[in-house]
């Protein structure tokens, strides 16, 4: 039940980010064994190293992330090393602190400053030695495309002054993609590679740096499984497609695209589009207006640049609010009102019982962490804090792609970059 007057509480323990990481447990060998390798062998699995020879850690390694089966990969290709790897919150509080921290896990929040972090991968890497590994993207893949990497990835590198190794992985979004969590247990195919040496580290400009990250961080799992003609005839295998393709390629409107089964819909002009076994799009009837998928997003994307250039883009909803200060459980903050604007995004809200304002501007706000049907629970943001994270749950139709797209374009505006997506 939410409330919508503030109800005292007394606000809880924030996580204790300055806890130093541990070496991974025996648990960690044992889930390599009874989970990731059975299900790698049953995919077909094939990892490529290159420029990997006599490489020992302590390095950082870069992954691409699309689903949950990168953390698969990610083992498997580290074995038999020891790792410790970062996890955002919301992690913790569905696997438990403690199971997590013995896996060698930090916790930490989705785009904020946290000196912390930097501070325990120094940590993992100069006195535990191990590799470390980051998910730069910080979220998963909504199109299998390359996702926002944020600047700090390459100043990260430069403080570290240790071997970096970016894996590349592909089919891992098209087996299980945000929008439609059906696993379907299909084919995957990754690229370990060192792109940087420890010596280049420390005489590498950061834009030079940038641009090795940029050049290995190139990947699109539709053109992928295309080329590779790997075909996934599950009936249900375009559901959830209309949460990315929120506007009509047709009619141009927003919010009334629906998925069934294998069919694209929109229900104000009625057209539809069929996705084929080998991830491509078909008008019914008539033109097709984007055959990849990728196309159709970035046209998306496009479309919000353009309304925020133009000033005419402005986002307003109701939502319900929880907040998670710590890992052990949501705070429920009863309703508020988020608002974006090209200035950047407002929540108005409850918190422990007093009146909130959080407002992050473009400029300081990289990214938007967006979850479809969270646990079931509904289409939300998750906008952070240093102590606390303010998980919005959504009541309009279709709306956090945009509102993702938004962040990023807003973003780029205020920082005076270049169109693109890293």
């Amino acid at each position: 039940m939410y409330r919508s007057t503030p109800v005292k509480m007394k606000k809880p323990k924030s996580f204790d980010f300055k806890k130093k990481p541990k070496n991974p447990s025996i648990l960690m060998y044992a889930a390599k064994w009874i989970i990731s390798f059975p299900d790698l062998k049953n995919r077909d699995f094939h990892l490529e190293k290159i420029g990997m020879e006599g490489l020992k850690p302590p390095y950082l390694l870069l992954v691409t992330h699309s689903s949950m089966v990168d953390f698969n990969v990610m083992v498997k290709a580290t074995h038999p090393e020891r790792i410790n790897n970062v996890m955002t919150l919301e992690g913790f509080q569905t696997y438990t602190e403690p199971l997590m921290r013995s896996l060698g896990v930090i916790g930490t929040r989705k785009y904020i400053n946290d000196v912390n972090l930097v501070k325990n991968i120094k940590y993992s890497l100069e006195k535990l030695r191990n590799i470390f590994v980051l998910f730069p993207e910080a979220r998963y893949s909504l199109d299998g495309c390359t996702s926002y990497i944020p600047a700090s990835t390459e100043k990260l590198i430069k403080i570290m002054k240790v071997p970096v190794v970016v894996l590349k992985i592909q089919g891992n979004f098209i087996t299980c993609p945000q929008w439609n969590k059906i696993n379907k247990k299909t084919k995957i195919e990754s690229q370990m590679v060192q792109i940087i040496t420890a010596e280049e580290c420390k005489t590498l400009t950061l834009e030079e740096i940038r641009e090795r990250i940029e050049e290995h961080f190139v990947y699109d799992d539709f053109k992928w499984q295309w080329e590779n003609r790997v075909s996934i005839t599950h009936p249900k295998r375009a559901e959830g497609l209309h949460c990315l393709l929120y506007k009509c390629a047709n009619c141009k409107e927003e919010g009334k695209m629906e998925s069934k089964g294998h069919i694209l819909h929109c229900t104000s002009c009625g057209k539809s589009w069929e996705m084929d076994e080998y991830g491509r799009l078909k008008a019914v009837e008539g033109i097709t207006e984007f055959s990849h998928i990728p196309d159709w997003s970035n046209w998306e994307r496009q479309c919000v640049r353009k309304e925020l250039e133009e000033g005419s883009y402005y986002f307003e909803d109701q939502v319900r609010v929880e907040t998670l200060p710590g890992s052990r459980r949501f705070y429920k903050q009863g309703c508020g009102t988020l608002i974006q604007t090209k200035e950047g995004t407002t929540l108005k809200c409850n918190y422990y019982g007093e009146p909130y304002t959080l407002f992050r501007s473009a400029k300081s706000l990289e990214s938007m962490h967006i979850e479809y049907d969270y646990l079931k629970r509904g289409d939300c943001v998750d906008i952070s804090i240093p102590e606390d994270s303010f998980w919005c749950y959504v009541s309009k139709k279709d709306c956090i792609t945009k509102l993702s797209f938004a962040t990023e374009e807003m973003h780029k505006l205020a920082c005076g970059k270049m169109e693109g997506k890293l």
